[in-house]
């Protein structure tokens, strides 16, 4: 399939891209996590999106995620209002600041500091630390 976006066209596979982000969400909704630790490779690797197409594309399908799996756990009781007060307006600015600061430096560096994170994340996963 073709998709066009500013005036730029690239061609996805997009069985590939449906299956992947479906695995994605029922891996994220059960363990925890928003999902774009996958999605971003999924996006950038499996469909060879440019990063700077990938990163609102991600945050979007995650966000839809986020939302589904937080009213399923809010319905098994798994959910602390205290903690969403506290972490949402913090969730909110990063989310405002975040773009304004990738948009300004290397998609190079965007990509170091993902993969640093990533590491940080199966470092904890894992026990290391």
């Amino acid at each position: 399939m073709i998709v066009a976006f500013m005036g730029q066209q690239f061609k996805i596979n997009l069985w590939l891209g449906c299956l992947g982000a479906f695995l994605i969400s029922i891996l994220a909704s059960m363990f925890g996590f928003g999902g774009g630790p996958f999605m971003v490779p999924l996006l950038t690797v499996g469909l060879g999106l440019p990063m700077y197409l990938v990163v609102g594309s991600s945050l979007l399908a995650i966000a839809f995620n986020t939302v589904m799996g937080s009213v399923r756990h809010f319905q098994f009781g798994n959910f602390d209002l205290v903690f969403f007060l506290i972490m949402f307006p913090a969730a909110i600015l990063g989310g405002y600041i975040g773009p304004k600061i990738a948009k300004r430096i290397s998609p190079l560096w965007v990509k170091r500091a993902a993969v640093l994170g990533l590491l940080l994340l199966a470092g904890n996963l894992l026990g290391v630390y």
